[in-house]
């Protein structure tokens, strides 16, 4: 450490990817003291399995666009390939730091432990770190009877404005000087890529032609795996990585709804978005969920891994189309709509009977809006794992009748039944000899066979599940996630 080195701040950047209405931003200017903003891709998350390239390429297109956005201020964000400790102990040896901000992450497991390390070592070395709420997610509740309150008293304050005092950021010929003594990644990404690309200009585009004409079929498409993907607002990726705050967009939705004669969808979507901070905080209550049942009673419950199950449904190759369409767009474009992840996961967890922490890796890789939160939550809420949740079991093919009728998100995503009549590409199994024969179409070779009966499956899953239900550990657990995870007029 330099004694001698100027004092400044430094706000460490992580799934806050924004300048506006971040705290972590706000507190740090409001010291008065100059300030660095960091970005660390921190070697052991680019190397865990929960992500993949889709990710890391958003990251850096947020930071491409951070660094646009503060060109005006004659700066930008400093980004380097490390672990935070290293960073820091680094800049230490230019600057004085007695201050880091951020937020407070509710990640997976191997984030909780890197910011215990870190907190061990801001105390060693006379840092005080602080780290702010994010998204109204409260820590340290042992139950939801205060955390109403909190988070509605979060969501009425009016988001935070992005205000640095001239030359109070760090000088872009400071943070070049840095970057020589520093290991800094290149932010190059493909600009042909199909995946929403990262950063807040480019979320607020999307959030704003929601606000003036998308949301109108909102509630009527939401469930539909083609028209949901532009009737529904597509922000989860600036979501999960904090290009945007909920609170901008709760706000900013709640104002237009109050000058509109038709408030249902947009009520719609403001409850969904507040179900974001529900899921979030139930996972930050309960971090254990990465891995394990949140109701211990199914933790006894034991599924045969099947490698050949499990391949055919990540390549969307089950012989079921609906589930191989939305695998296969999953795959390609990084999003579903919340029906057709419900659909995979189900299918997955009870007709092919696989166990859900065997889909979750593949699932968080895929997913562009990946976000702990609510991946884990969701996961098990569908794999009818929760024991207070109703048991939900998808048919695919009831789905896709009702919801892909005409057959145009199968066929976009499963080309090989395009030239099929609507009812085979729906259920090509029910082909006969004489009809595969006049559509040159083979089963089993132009495209699978179902690799599982789904009622057969159906009903195994059904049995076993409820049956599991009357366990006693089962009953008791479901009693301890009820007093923990609702508010009281809701446990009766």
């Amino acid at each position: 450490m330099n004694t001698n080195a100027p004092e400044i701040n430094v706000v460490w950047l992580k799934r806050d990817l924004r300048l506006e209405d971040n705290e972590a931003i706000s507190n740090a200017l409001a010291s008065g003291r100059r300030t660095l903003l960091l970005y660390v891709f921190e070697t052991m998350l680019i190397e865990d399995d929960h992500y993949s390239k889709r990710h890391w390429d958003f990251v850096k297109e947020s930071i491409k666009d951070l660094n646009l956005c503060l060109k005006p201020y004659h700066s930008k964000v400093l980004t380097v390939k490390s672990d935070i400790i290293t960073a820091i102990n680094q800049l230490m040896e230019c600057y004085t730091i007695r201050n880091v901000y951020s937020h407070q992450e509710t990640g997976i497991l191997i984030t909780y432990n890197r910011d215990k390390s870190f907190n061990r070592f801001c105390k060693n070395n006379l840092i005080t770190w602080h780290e702010n709420i994010n998204n109204g997610v409260q820590r340290g509740l042992k139950d939801r009877e205060q955390w109403i309150n909190l988070c509605n008293a979060y969501f009425e304050l009016q988001p935070l404005v992005f205000t640095p005092q001239e030359n109070q950021l760090l000088h872009l010929r400071e943070i070049e000087q840095l970057e020589t003594l520093l290991h800094v990644p290149s932010l190059v990404t493909n600009n042909n890529s199909v995946f929403q690309k990262g950063g807040r200009t480019i979320g607020q585009k999307y959030l704003q032609s929601f606000l003036e004409k998308r949301y109108v079929n909102y509630m009527f498409h939401i469930s539909k795996p083609e028209l949901s993907r532009t009737s529904c607002s597509r922000i989860s990726p600036y979501l999960a990585w904090g290009n945007i705050s909920v609170r901008e967009v709760y706000r900013k939705t709640y104002l237009l709804n109050e000058t509109l004669s038709n408030k249902k969808p947009l009520e719609a979507f403001m409850s969904r978005l507040r179900w974001q901070s529900h899921f979030i905080q139930k996972f930050e209550m309960e971090h254990t969920m990465e891995k394990e049942s949140l109701n211990k009673g199914f933790q006894k419950l034991k599924k045969h891994v099947s490698e050949t199950y499990q391949k055919a449904w990540k390549n969307g190759k089950t012989g079921y189309p609906l589930v191989d369409a939305a695998m296969r767009c999953l795959n390609e474009t990084g999003y579903l709509n919340f029906r057709m992840r419900a659909l995979v996961v189900s299918f997955f967890t009870h007709n092919l009977w696989q166990p859900w922490q065997a889909a979750s890796r593949h699932l968080s890789q895929q997913f562009l809006d990946f976000e702990p939160g609510i991946h884990y939550p969701q996961l098990q809420m569908q794999a009818g794992e929760t024991g207070t949740n109703m048991l939900r079991i998808y048919n695919p093919i009831k789905n896709s009748l009702e919801h892909d009728p005409d057959a145009v998100f199968i066929k976009k995503w499963v080309p090989e039944l395009r030239h099929l009549e609507i009812p085979l590409a729906h259920q090509p199994f029910l082909m006969t000899e004489m009809e595969q024969q006049f559509y040159n179409f083979k089963l089993g070779i132009d495209y699978p066979l179902p690799v599982v009966d789904i009622e057969e499956t159906r009903k195994k899953a059904t049995e076993i599940l409820w049956n599991l239900r009357k366990n006693k550990k089962v009953k008791d657990e479901n009693k301890r996630i009820l007093k923990k995870h609702t508010l009281a007029k809701s446990k009766n």
